[in-house]
């Protein structure tokens, strides 16, 4: 149910009628967002994809509304020392320097939802999570 709600939410973000309402719904996403958290701190939110194109598929989203990497230059260093120490938590909790992973963000065209986020995707997926 709520990677269900989560995908119609991601879709719904393409649509320029909506747009207002994704901005709204970005800045108190951490209070409401309809996932299992896998970790988070200040300023970053971590969670499985609700529609994976990965074995392992992982949505490193900031806490702020930033609509590209362009906005995020503004942030303080706390926030970007802060997406390090998510990551490199992911990257432990899945044991991925094992077994290898990918950190990527779109940018123009290829942003598919007017908020900025992270992929950190694997091919290897660990069957539990601690």
């Amino acid at each position: 149910m709520k990677n269900d709600l989560f995908a119609w939410l991601l879709k719904a973000a393409r649509w320029r009628l909506f747009r207002p309402l994704t901005t709204l719904f970005t800045k108190y996403m951490d209070a409401f967002l309809p996932v299992d958290r896998l970790t988070e701190n200040d300023h970053w939110l971590a969670f499985h994809h609700p529609q994976p194109d990965y074995a392992l598929h992982i949505l490193i989203v900031p806490k702020t509304r930033l609509a590209s990497m362009d906005a995020a230059t503004d942030q303080p260093v706390e926030f970007h020392q802060d997406f390090y120490r998510v990551v490199n938590a992911l990257i432990a909790d899945f044991d991925l320097n094992a077994y290898g992973y990918r950190l990527i963000s779109n940018g123009g065209p290829n942003q598919q939802v007017p908020q900025w986020h992270w992929h950190l995707i694997s091919d290897y997926v660990q069957e539990t999570h601690d």
